[in-house]
């Protein structure tokens, strides 16, 4: 990015089944390029926003629910990324290493939990009280914003210390970079509590 901003990197649809996560960064990109918003304008001068709509587009064309052409859950594919089997995983981060990464944000749907949440990545080998106050002060102005659709009482249990799986992006990128990294979820229903909204 350019000297003295931050690398912001939004991905989502590694599953191609779950496309509300694709029908969420539709509605982030005319914000961000929203040239009378005020808030996008603050954010674009300090940061560049690297975002991939969908990072599963074979998978999505060929209506498949969490793989990609050649049968690779790319959610799962982010130690060891291959051109063979998930090139998608391993363009992404080889763009991602050149640019680097202060902020990740992994855009996915959840088939059973009726809720919006945010999952962290507590269980990665470098996990550290800057990443914990930086994930507690993202949800927490994500629900202040947000109080409708968003909120922090469901969600994943908390990974144990050290028991990440390394191959899931968020956890992936948390320990490459050292950076706040999170997978934000939405359910395939309505939210619980906002079935009227």
């Amino acid at each position: 990015p350019a000297p003295g901003k931050r690398a912001i990197w939004v991905v989502a649809r590694q599953h191609p089944g779950e496309s509300m996560a694709e029908h969420w960064v539709a509605g982030l990109l005319p914000r961000l390029l929203d040239r009378h918003d005020p808030q996008a304008r603050a954010l674009l001068q300090k940061a560049v926003f690297y975002v991939v709509p969908n990072a599963n587009p074979d998978g999505s064309v060929r209506g498949h629910l969490r793989v990609n052409a050649a049968g690779a859950n790319l959610n799962r594919e982010w130690a060891e990324p291959s051109l063979d089997r998930s090139p998608e995983v391993y363009h992404i981060r080889a763009v991602m290493d050149a640019v680097g990464c202060d902020l990740f944000l992994d855009v996915h749907g959840d088939e059973e939990l009726p809720y919006n949440f945010i999952a962290g990545t507590h269980g990665i080998p470098a996990w550290s009280p800057r990443l914990a106050a930086l994930l507690s002060d993202f949800k927490n102005a994500y629900e202040a914003r947000c109080p409708a659709d968003f909120q922090q009482k469901a969600g994943y249990p908390q990974c144990l210390p050290g028991r990440a799986n390394l191959k899931i992006a968020g956890n992936a990128v948390a320990q490459r970079f050292g950076c706040l990294s999170m997978t934000l979820e939405q359910p395939f229903k309505d939210c619980a509590g906002a079935e009227d909204a």
